[in-house]
Parts: C-alpha cells; structure tokens; sequence
C-alpha cells in the first residue's frame, strides 16, 4: 500500500513540475510552439503577434492577443481570422489522457473570412480536424490534432464574409455573434448566431446531428429556427458542407415587415400597411451545391391573400436574382391601396391624393423574372377579373408587363414601371379596349354620370415620394375613343332648347353615338382641344384642362343642336364644366353665347355685303359696256351675227390702220 502512495506521490510531483515548467517558460515560446503545432497538424498558418498571458485558473489556459489565421492556399481574401485578443481554456486531465475539451474558448472582434473555391471546397476544411488526414512536420512524421470537445465557444461582434467562388456570391454581415457547444467530440452540436443590423437583431438556433460526419463531408440532419423583431421562422431537414447544401420544409410568419427588412440591409420603415400583415411563408426549400436556392410547393401569404410559389434564386451578382413563377386563385389588395372592399370613390375625393411617404427601397433588395398568373383581384379601386403578365425588377427599377387584364368588361394590356434607382418614377404604356365606363369610372373614381364603352392609349410618367407628388408632376398624351352610350345627370337638348341649365338631375341623360379627343399632359395638367361627341341631331365640341393633382376641373364644351335638319343650321351654347371633379358645377355660358351670336351676324352682314359690293360691281360693269357698244356702234359679221363692242372696235382699229399703210381694205374676217 506503501508503494502504491509513493507512486502515486511520484506521479503527482511530476505532473505538477511539468505543469509549473509549462508556465516557466517565456509566453512567446509557448505561443510559437502552439502555433507550429497547429500548422503541422492543419497546413494553416497561425501567427501570434500580441501577448501571451497564461492562466491555470479556474481552467489551464491562456489569453493571446493578436491572432491571425491564414486563409486557404491562392486566396485573394485576407486571413481566414483575424482577432484582437482570444481566451482559450482546457481540460488539464483529459489533455493529460490525449484528448482536447474546451471549456471556455471566446475570441472579440473578429474578421472573419468563409470562402469555398470555384472547385466547392471551403476553406473551413482543415487536415486533421474531422477526418484522420494529417500534415507533415518538419521531422518529416505526420501529425493531427487530437479529438476536440467543446462546452462552450464564443465570439463577439465579428465581421463576417462569405465568398462563394462557384455562385460568385461575396456577403458581408457585420455585429454577429457566435455561441457553439459539442460536448462529444464530433458529436452532436448546438449553434447561436445573432445578427446585429441597422439596430435591429436577429437570432438562429440550429442543431446538428453529427460534426464530425458534417465536417467530413456527410449530409446530417438539421433544425433550425429563425427570430427577429416581428419575426420568427424554422427550418427543419438536411444539411452538406462538401459541398455546401441543404434541403428541408421552410416556415416563416412575419408580423412586423420593416425590421426584418432593415435586418436584410434595406433602408426605411414598414412598407406595407397593417391590414396586410401578417406575412406567412411556407415551402420546400433547396440550398443547392451550386449555391442557388430553390423553392417549391410555396405558399405566400399576405393577410387574407395566398399566393402560390414557384422560384429559383440565384446569387451570382451585386444582389439576389429571383426567377419563376407566381400564381393565385384570388387576391385581395385594399389593404395596400387603403381603398374600400368592392370599392368606389378610391382616390380619395374631395380629400385628395394620399401625401403619404412611398417607400420603394424593397425594389433594391433583389432582381427578378417572375411570370404572373392571377384570378379576380380586389384592387380597392375595382374589380379585376384576370391578369396575365410578367415582373421584371433589375437595379430598383420594376417593370409589370401586362399581356392581359381583363376588367369591367374589357382588356388591358401595356406596361408599367417604377424606378427607384434616383429617387421614385413612374410610368408607362397602357392600351384599353372595350371598357365599360359606367362600371370603371363608378369603382375608380365615384363617377357615375357616363356609360359606354372605352378605348384608350395612354403614356405617362411622373416622379415624386407620394401619390400626391406623382399626380402632380404627370407629364404624357393620350387618345381616347368612346362607342354609343349616355351622358347621365343633364339633358344637353333640353339646355339649348330651354337656354338654362335647368335639365339637371335624375332622369336626365343625353345619348351619344361616339366621343373622340387627344390630350397632352404636363406638371400634372391635362389638356384637351379637341373632344367631340356626335349625337342624333346634336354635336358637342370641348376643350379645357383637368387638374390631375388638385382633382378640378376648367372645361368648355359647344353643344350644336340642329334648328334644321335639311339646312344643317344650328344653335350652338356653350357650357362650363368646373370645379372639383367631386362635385362638379355645371352653368351656361351666357357670355360666350353673345360673342358667339355677335360673331354669326357679323358673319352674317359681312356675307351680305359682299353680295351687294358683288352685284353693284356687276351693274357698272353691264353700264360700261353699254355705253361702249353705244359709242362705237356695231355691225355684223359676213355671216350675219351680231358683233360686241370689242369686236367692232378692234375692226375699226384695223380698217383704219390699213389705210394709212394704204393698202387695200377687205371685208374683215371672224375673230
């Protein structure tokens, strides 16, 4: 028993002078046989720059300041790590057993550098840690780190980039933290990472199944969840890192966009109003080797809508690039426009445009193809009934190409675009055919008093950061071409029959055969010069502006009415259409009838005049003719007809012109 104490005695003496050796010896030494250790056993450079301070308490150990890790051989990036100062904390008796166990490893303010090659090899695969490879000491016999466990690792307010060599993708995240436990070497592992971001942050959690089947190049199984402010989401399936991928079901719920946003990078608040949260995304999702993420069976949902997805993500650019297809059975948009549900007097009014701030940075996060397949759509404005088109955004600037969309009994086609590269723009091109008016201006704009059928080509443009500004600033032309329909609310015959604007009211309508004009738009006012509208034995002509911004109106119209259907004489009164288009206020105009009456009979006088300057030009004419004839007398002609004055003289002239030469005079010949 004796000897068995002494041995034991023996056996302690010598650990402890190993270990008081151990921190005999100058930090530097220590640090440069570490760090040989480590390049032996990985390939990578690991270079000491600051101080090394050991500890042996509560856990051995040391503080090292000034840590740099190489990146992988032909890398253009930077160090793999680069850390101010880093913690480190080991199991004294497992070490002295060949095992490493972690307790306390914590590095501050690291750059951080994750990059795979074009070939999919990332550069946190190191020789000897996850397989049994080995690198060669300058002894020439192979060394390998012994197997790591880890209670606890962690780091604090890291830069973090990832280069993806394959996908040409480069991200930098700064203000991330890093929390990672493995209490069995390579076994399973639970992982913290926090995002903060444009004062917003965000938290994952994940499991591992196995790290070192991970770290060897096997797909393990993966739970995930997702949490931000107004946010949270999960993800559960596999996940690879030779090469990079996973696949799994996706689930996210979104309560609160804006701080999600900002946390992806974007500027600005809540882009979406209220009545359409919250956001819901759900899907089968695929992060492929290539680096592309793949989503099928999508369900988007937005409040009460659910569209469904089919898209493919690619990151080989300055931002994400979304391509595929999006499609839904119904949608309901009134929410976003802050119209009525079946909607009618959705501008607003009397009110005016919403001054409201627009912010479109969202067009800036992602490009995107995306083809566009919709059934009926509350738009809050009115209803449409299908859409067929595509969305293409490229550098913040969207473009809604529209093949089709059908609405109040009628097609649209054309194409919209907002530009958000320099500050918000919107424009387009937009083709009607055969719209019902009474149903379009009713759910548009609360007009009720025109029926009919439209046709209508349009190009605009406007910019601003409100509805407000954009009206105000529209600039653009347009022709618009009405079928047979009616003029609700006054009775235009009965105007000029009666001369007052007392044929107002219900019952009251002028039928029409067609109405045609052109307009040009500039600084948010419409103008027009040339409305006509043909009607049985009545026609108007009009010309004016339309205030697109204040929502006035200033417009004359000439209604012509027929006084005789055989003559073609009409009476023509004009009529002042102004005011707010709200309420507009409907009078005659009385003066400009004068000027006009003033004007037909100075027409009138003017004609008749003429006439008469005509017919005392014609009697002096006859009197001089005359007298001419009576002066110079007449005669015949050998054949016996009458001769006119003219005819007599210019003989006379001849006769006497012949004598004077003396030559012989002849009986004159026909003229």
């Amino acid at each position: 028993m004796r000897l068995i104490i002494r041995l034991l005695g023996v056996v302690v003496v010598l650990v402890v002078m190993a270990v008081a050796a151990l921190f005999l010896l100058p930090a530097e030494r220590i640090a440069n046989l570490a760090a040989r250790q480590f390049e032996a056993a990985t390939g990578r450079s690991l270079t000491i720059s600051g101080d090394v301070t050991p500890t042996f308490w509560p856990v051995l150990g040391a503080r090292v300041e000034g840590v740099t890790l190489a990146n992988i051989a032909g890398s253009d990036a930077g160090p793999m790590l680069v850390a101010d100062s880093v913690d480190l904390g080991v199991d004294l008796s497992a070490l002295i057993q060949g095992n490493l166990v972690v307790r306390r490893f914590e590095a501050r303010s690291p750059q951080i550098v994750l990059e795979r090659d074009a070939s999919g090899v990332g550069n946190w695969m190191f020789a000897g840690i996850g397989d049994q490879s080995a690198a060669t000491t300058e002894t020439g016999t192979r060394a390998s780190l012994p197997p790591i466990s880890l209670d606890r690792a962690q780091i604090e307010g890291a830069s973090l980039r990832y280069i993806d060599r394959a996908a040409g993708t480069d991200v930098t995240v700064q203000g991330v933290s890093i929390d990672l436990t493995m209490p069995e070497s390579g076994g399973a592992a639970t992982l913290r990472i926090s995002v903060d971001r444009n004062g917003q942050e965000g938290e994952i959690n994940a499991r591992l199944g196995s790290v070192s089947a991970l770290l060897a190049g096997d797909v393990v199984a993966v739970s995930a969840s997702i949490s931000a402010d107004g946010a949270q989401g999960s993800f559960e399936g596999r996940l690879g890192l030779e090469p990079v991928a996973a696949e799994g079901r996706l689930s996210i719920d979104i309560s609160r966009l804006g701080p999600a946003l900002q946390l992806a990078g974007a500027e600005g608040g809540e882009p979406i109003p209220g009545a359409a949260r919250p956001l819901t995304l759900g899907g089968q999702l695929t992060l492929a080797p290539a680096g592309s993420l793949h989503l099928r069976e999508g369900v988007l949902g937005i409040g009460s809508n659910r569209l469904r997805l089919a898209l493919d993500t690619t990151f080989d650019g300055d931002r994400p690039n979304i391509a595929g297809q999006i499609s839904a059975d119904t949608l309901d948009l009134t929410g976003f426009t802050g119209g009525e549900s079946g909607g009618s007097g959705g501008s607003g009014g009397a009110a005016g445009w919403p001054t409201s701030r627009i912010d479109a940075s969202a067009l800036a996060l992602a490009n995107a193809q995306i083809g566009l397949t919709l059934g009926p759509v509350n738009t809050g404005f009115g209803m449409i009934d299908s859409t067929r088109g595509s969305l293409t955004i490229d550098r913040a600037r969207a473009v809604l190409g529209i093949n089709e969309i059908r609405a109040f009994d009628g097609t649209l086609s054309g194409d919209l675009v907002a530009n958000n590269r320099n500050g918000l723009s919107v424009g387009g091109t937009v083709a009607l055919r055969g719209v019902s008016l009474l149903a379009a201006l009713h759910q548009a704009v609360g007009f009720e008093r025109l029926s009919g059928t439209a046709s209508a080509d349009l190009r605009f443009l406007g910019s601003g950061q409100s509805v407000d500004a954009i009206m105000r600033s529209l600039e653009g032309q347009g022709t618009i071409a009405f079928g047979a329909g009616e003029i609700l609310g006054f009775d235009l015959s009965a105007m000029l029959r009666n001369l007052d604007a007392s044929a107002l009211g219900a019952g009251n309508s002028t039928i029409y055969e067609s109405i045609g004009a052109s307009f040009t738009m500039a600084n948010g006012v419409l103008t027009n010069n040339d409305l006509r509208l043909e009607a049985p034995l009545l026609g108007v002509g009009g010309n004016g502006t339309v205030d697109l911004g204040n929502q006035t109106l200033n417009y004359r119209v000439t209604p012509e009415a027929m006084r005789n259907a055989e003559t073609g004489e009409a009476l023509r009164v004009p009529l002042l259409i102004t005011g707010p288009w709200s309420a507009p206020r409907y009078r005659l105009d009385l003066e400009g009838l004068a000027e006009q009456r003033l004007a037909e009979e100075r027409a009138r006088l003017e004609a008749r005049a003429q006439e008469e300057i005509q017919r005392l030009q014609d009697q002096a004419r006859s009197r001089v003719e005359q007298e001419l004839a009576d002066r110079l007398g007449g005669g015949t002609t050998p054949e016996g007809e009458a001769q006119t004055p003219e005819d007599a003289l210019r003989d006379q002239a001849r006769d006497g012109l012949l004598r004077l030469l003396g030559g012989r005079q002849e009986a004159p010949a026909n003229p």
